[in-house]
């Protein structure tokens, strides 16, 4: 059992391994794959390109469940970990935009979709192998280890990425240097390779194999799709956990740390230890509450998760802005920003094509404040009027840059951005965090509420899931709404979060996304999702 779980455990670290050195370098990568968009558009392109290895996810599920339930578990997950493991090595060796123009972003693209898809196939796999090796008693334990490969896939993404900018150098490795994080991918797919190849297949697939006379004929889609029997466990698996799984997880490992760099000017050194530290300091509570869920049930426990991120993800928000930045919650309480405009005249501040211009007076001068991440309020102005930026008892008037040319518009926003600026400043609006005074304790205590409720949903996640559904189709049933929950939910969290902020002004209007689905998950659970800790896995659910 020891092998089992080390061997699948350590497979399934180095996958998360590579998809998190990705999203952990997004700001890196939006400068040398985005270079001819802004710095806002950039930075977006790089969420959402983040977020596409994600979206792909259910097709993988779909791919390498089918194979995973027809051919066997280890055959399958020795293919996604080599085809997840040649993508992240191949990204540490693709030229940048500089170098190659339109065809770089679009290679990283292609990149992140076969992570995603790979990816899709290897976390069903993996607590599937497991869960059908455990005795029924300690199947939330056992699969406990699977979900906490998550956290040691972080933990080894961080600090690969904080030792090798110590050793090269902040400007080296913004240049060059956050290639190697992606390289050792190849060793580590090596390691990986060697430890999975020394296992056999499951027991309960060589039992359903021995029994079975129409093994042949086995159909994982229509029986795990379009019969009631299954199909009603694979929505109540979706909207019942794994929604509010990519919500709270992500919200808690992601948004929080885009809203410490971009938002409370964290500097992004800072931001990785105290992720890293968090990261460490939950990584055992996801056995923890995998081992608790075996003496209650599964689903108290991820209700406990879900409901505690509901309670705290605003006031925690709140909170994390006074310890983080202390200064920029004295300057919002003492003078708070105004947009006065004409609502006609105000467009999305989202532009993930890159090709609208925000030249109108509004545009302008909310693009000035979305870059500097300062929260503002909407007041409507006449129509045709020009917009106003107020600033406590200050007021600064925007340039309506519609109809000018080019470089007559860069030099109105240039003017537009400077008395802005000048206006922040003097209301004590900081452009970054002040080190000195960043309270470190209360900021890691309140990620760690964040932490203790993603570690409650997804530490009991993967033997409920299990429980969920027959053998002849598990790896099908149960990998589409996981990926679906983790993959589009979650995976496009950053940047529907970030785009709504921009959309309202408010930096912390992009955590009703993860409120809402969340909200979705307590109902749908409470109401129909069934107890399954006592459930034979070789039984046919009812």
């Amino acid at each position: 059992m020891r092998t089992v779980v080390t061997a699948s455990a350590a497979g399934t670290a180095f996958e998360w391994y590579d998809f998190f050195v990705f999203g952990s370098l997004a700001t890196v990568i939006a400068r040398h794959f985005f270079a001819d968009a802004g710095e806002t558009v950039a930075y977006i392109m790089a969420l959402l390109t983040f977020g596409l290895g994600f979206v792909v996810r259910p097709l993988g599920a779909l791919v390498f469940g089918w194979f995973g339930d027809r051919t066997g578990r280890k055959t399958t997950f020795l293919v996604t970990i080599t085809l997840m493991g040649l993508a992240t090595v191949a990204i540490g060796l693709l030229p940048d935009y500089g170098q190659i123009g339109v065809a770089a972003p679009i290679l990283l693209l292609v990149m992140r979709m076969l992570q995603g898809f790979a990816l899709g196939g290897e976390y069903g796999g993996a607590a599937i192998y497991v869960a059908e090796h455990a005795p029924p008693g300690r199947r939330g334990y056992l699969t406990g280890w699977i979900q906490t490969t998550a956290a040691f896939g972080l933990i080894g993404a961080l600090t690969v990425i904080l030792v090798t900018r110590a050793a090269v150098g902040a400007e080296a490795f913004d240049a060059w240097g956050w290639r190697i994080p992606f390289l050792l991918s190849a060793l580590l797919l090596a390691i990986s390779l060697w430890i999975r190849l020394r296992l056999n297949e499951s027991p309960a697939y060589r039992r359903m194999e021995a029994e079975a006379s129409d093994a042949d004929h086995r159909a994982p889609y229509r029986e795990a799709f379009l019969t009631w029997r299954n199909g009603r466990f694979v929505l109540l698996a979706l909207f019942g956990i794994m929604i509010a799984q990519g919500a709270v997880w992500y919200c808690g490992y992601f948004y929080t740390r885009f809203f410490m760099e971009r938002v409370l000017k964290v500097d992004t050194n800072t931001v990785d230890q105290l992720v890293l530290a968090l990261t460490v300091a939950s990584a055992g509570l996801y056995v923890f509450f995998g081992w608790l869920s075996d003496r209650i049930g599964r689903k108290p426990v991820m209700l406990f998760g879900m409901i505690l991120a509901l309670v705290a993800f605003f006031p925690g928000f709140h909170a994390l802005t006074r310890a983080a930045n202390p200064a920029l919650a004295e300057a919002q309480a003492a003078a708070p920003v105004t947009v006065a405009a004409d609502p006609a005249a105000c467009a999305l501040q989202f532009d993930p094509v890159g090709k609208a211009s925000f030249s109108s007076s509004c545009d302008i001068a909310k693009s000035v404040l979305s870059n500097a991440g300062v929260s503002y309020a909407n007041v409507a102005a006449p129509p045709g009027s020009v917009a106003v930026v107020r600033v406590g008892a200050t007021e600064v008037a925007s340039v309506d840059g519609r109809g000018l040319d080019p470089e007559s518009l860069a030099a109105a926003r240039a003017d537009v951005d400077g008395r802005i600026k000048a206006a922040l400043a003097a209301a004590g609006y900081p452009q970054r965090a002040d080190p000195a005074r960043i309270n470190l304790p209360l900021v890691f205590a309140i990620l760690m509420i964040f932490m203790v409720a993603a570690t409650a949903l997804y530490g009991p996640q993967a033997a409920a899931l299990v429980e969920l559904f027959p053998t002849r189709v598990r790896y099908t049933a149960m990998s589409l709404p996981y990926n679906v929950g983790t993959g589009w939910v979650g995976g496009l969290l950053p940047a529907a979060s970030f785009a709504l902020v921009a959309w309202s002004g408010n930096i912390y209007f992009g955590l009703w996304y993860s409120v809402f689905f969340t909200a979705v998950a307590v109902v749908v659970s409470l109401l129909w999702l069934p107890e399954t800790r006592r459930r034979d896995l070789n039984a046919i659910p009812t």
